[in-house]
């Protein structure tokens, strides 16, 4: 069975690596269970060193949930998701193993190596259009709108008279008239 230590004061976390054809087994009988995952220590996502900025920040609830609206619930992709051996056909279960360790680890690190690549300016350019965008909002699209709006408040005077003196009372005396029919359904 191969050990791991994750720092100093970090617990041990076991690997075990046989193959389910492998003689030992337990002492109950039954085949010990494969810990090849690391369970994630919350401890560490809450040690995380930060500044005073960040401290003051309003992203820093963001820390621990970094997808609190579930935008990308589509990407929880896991090992069994991407590989599946259907009964028939079966590859050794140390192969099986050794290829879902290798497939978490390298998918993991990949994701990082891209996104120190590609986090910081995707960052940059995604504030750079926002903010434009709220200029262009605020500064722009609201204040002709505004100006579209007092040209023409009297078009929407005119508007409600003629819904106050021509379409409501004409609506209204379709109603009552209409109303008063009823229809009876009956059975012969």
């Amino acid at each position: 069975m191969d050990t791991m230590m994750k720092g100093e004061d970090s617990e041990e976390v076991e690997i075990d690596l046989r193959d389910s054809s492998d003689a030992e087994q337990s002492d109950n009988g039954e085949e010990p269970l494969t810990l090849w995952k690391a369970p994630t220590a919350l401890e560490e996502e809450e040690n995380i060193h930060t500044t005073a900025l960040v401290e003051i920040s309003d992203t820093k609830p963001l820390i621990n949930s970094r997808d609190p609206r579930g935008i990308n619930d589509v990407l929880k992709i896991t090992f069994e998701d991407v590989i599946a051996e259907p009964m028939s056909l079966r590859s050794g279960d140390r192969i099986w193993i050794w290829s879902n360790a290798l497939f978490e680890v390298s998918r993991v690190w990949l994701y990082r190596i891209i996104t120190v690549c590609l986090a910081i300016p995707m960052a940059i350019i995604s504030g750079l259009l926002f903010a434009f965008l709220s200029c262009l909002h605020i500064w722009m699209v609201v204040p002709c709108i505004q100006c579209i709006f007092i040209g023409t408040r009297w078009l929407q005077s005119l508007w409600s008279i003629v819904l106050g003196v021509i379409i409501h009372p004409f609506l209204t005396s379709a109603a009552r008239c209409w109303g008063g029919f009823s229809i009876h359904l009956a059975k012969e």
